[in-house]
């Protein structure tokens, strides 16, 4: 079965990102994904050092990206970049955990823009060889499209959504062999 694992760099409590994948990963699960969130704000993970190999949690942490045929990565927006959650995280990874894997971007924003968070998330996951798929999801002033737990934005929506369905397709195309497992399985 294909695997996504969505990726959540904010350690904020009630996370509009968070939300956001929340709907990435549903959408995963009816395009007939198994789907997992990695919420970052909920893991042992030191900051990253580079002379200590395996730190707190880092491990099963790169293992479920190693191990996942595609990946949502999402941040908030924080100076006009991505959060050090991500970036933390991202420094235990490398081409052993993203190369030839599909992975989707979305940004959170308290204001409205976005756009250098998402080119920042793509360029450096180009650079550890993931392969990032043209649709990416921004949202502008994320407080104003949530409703306490609920999306109010049908655009937003169905956004995350194609979102989803881009990822998992692609997934499946890099990783044919999980693919025929999903169809055998049904």
């Amino acid at each position: 079965m294909t695997r996504i694992v969505a990726v959540c760099g904010s350690r904020r409590e009630g996370s509009y990102t968070k939300r956001s994948l929340e709907i990435v990963l549903d959408a995963a699960r009816d395009a007939g994904a198994e789907a997992t969130m990695l919420d970052l704000g909920d893991v042992d993970l030191p900051l990253y050092h580079p002379d200590r190999d395996e730190q707190g949690e880092s491990e099963r942490l790169t293992r479920l990206v190693r191990e996942a045929d595609g990946v949502v990565v999402g941040s908030p927006v924080y100076h006009g970049s991505y959060s050090s959650t991500w970036r933390n995280f991202h420094d235990y990874c490398s081409k052993d955990e993203f190369e030839d894997t599909a992975v989707g971007l979305v940004a959170t924003a308290g204001g409205g823009s976005y756009g250098a968070t998402l080119e920042h998330m793509r360029s450096t996951i180009r650079g550890v060889h993931g392969r990032v798929v043209p649709e990416q999801v921004g949202v502008r002033g994320a407080y104003n499209v949530y409703d306490g737990d609920e999306l109010t934005d049908e655009d937003v929506r169905r956004r995350l959504v194609s979102l989803a369905e881009s990822v998992v397709e692609e997934a499946r195309r890099l990783h044919p062999e999980t693919a025929r497992t999903a169809c055998a399985d049904d």
